[in-house]
C-alpha cells in the first residue's frame, strides 16, 4: 500500500516519530506499533494466510489472518479493517481485543528484524475472501482448536508472532470465547 509508514515508539512506548514502512523493516528495525487479527467465520472458522513470496519478512510464512500498521490519526479499529479490505478484501465486524498488550521482537530467516507493540484483535468476517496477491498467496479455513494444537506442536511452520499470540493463555481464551459467541 503506497505511502504506509510506522509510527515510532520510545521506551515508554510512546510515539516519537514516523518512518516509511519499507525502510522502517530492517535487521535493526526501530520498535514501532502495529496490529494483528484473527479473522473467523460465522461457523468460528479461523482464516489462516499463507504471507505472500514478495513479503520483506517471513515471505511465504503461514500466520494469522492479517497484520499491519495504524497510520498517523487511525484508530485500531480503522487500521484493521483498512488492512483486511486491502488484503484481503474483506469486510469485516465486530472487533474485539484478545491481547491488547503484546509485543515481540523477532528475526526472520533473511535477518529481517520485527519488533513491535503489536495489540491483538479478532473480528468477524461478512464477505467472501477475495485475497490481494501481492499479500496474500494462500488462505485456509481451519478449527481454532486444531490451529492451537498445530501452533504449539509445529511453531517453526507458522510466523513467530502468531505463535507467541497463542502461547498467551488469556488471549488464547478470549479467542476461544470469541468463536463460542459467533456460534451462539
Amino acid at each position: 500500500m503506497a505511502g504506509e509508514h510506522v509510527i515510532l515508539l520510545d521506551e515508554q512506548d510512546q510515539p516519537a516519530g514516523m518512518l516509511e514502512k519499507y525502510a522502517a523493516h530492517t535487521f535493526d528495525t526501530p520498535l514501532h506499533l502495529a496490529f494483528s487479527c484473527w479473522l473467523f467465520n460465522q461457523q468460528g472458522q479461523l482464516l489462516v494466510t499463507r504471507r505472500s513470496l514478495g513479503k520483506k519478512a517471513w515471505p511465504g510464512v503461514w500466520t494469522n489472518s492479517v497484520c499491519g500498521h495504524p497510520q498517523q490519526g487511525e484508530t485500531f479499529e480503522q487500521a484493521v479493517t483498512r488492512r483486511c479490505r486491502f488484503e484481503l478484501g474483506v469486510e469485516i465486524s465486530d472487533i474485539a481485543p484478545v491481547h491488547p498488550a503484546f509485543r515481540y521482537r523477532a528475526v526472520a530467516p533473511n535477518g529481517i528484524v520485527e519488533n513491535e507493540v503489536c495489540p491483538v484483535y479478532a473480528a468477524r468476517v461478512v464477505s467472501e475472501v477475495q485475497p490481494n496477491d501481492d499479500e496474500v498467496m494462500d488462505y485456509q479455513w481451519v478449527d481454532l482448536a486444531t490451529m492451537l494444537s498445530a501452533l504449539a506442536a509445529t511453531p517453526w511452520a507458522f510466523s513467530p508472532w502468531m505463535v507467541l499470540e497463542a502461547e498467551n493463555r488469556d488471549a488464547r481464551q478470549a479467542l476461544t470465547d470469541f468463536v463460542a459467541r459467533l456460534r451462539g
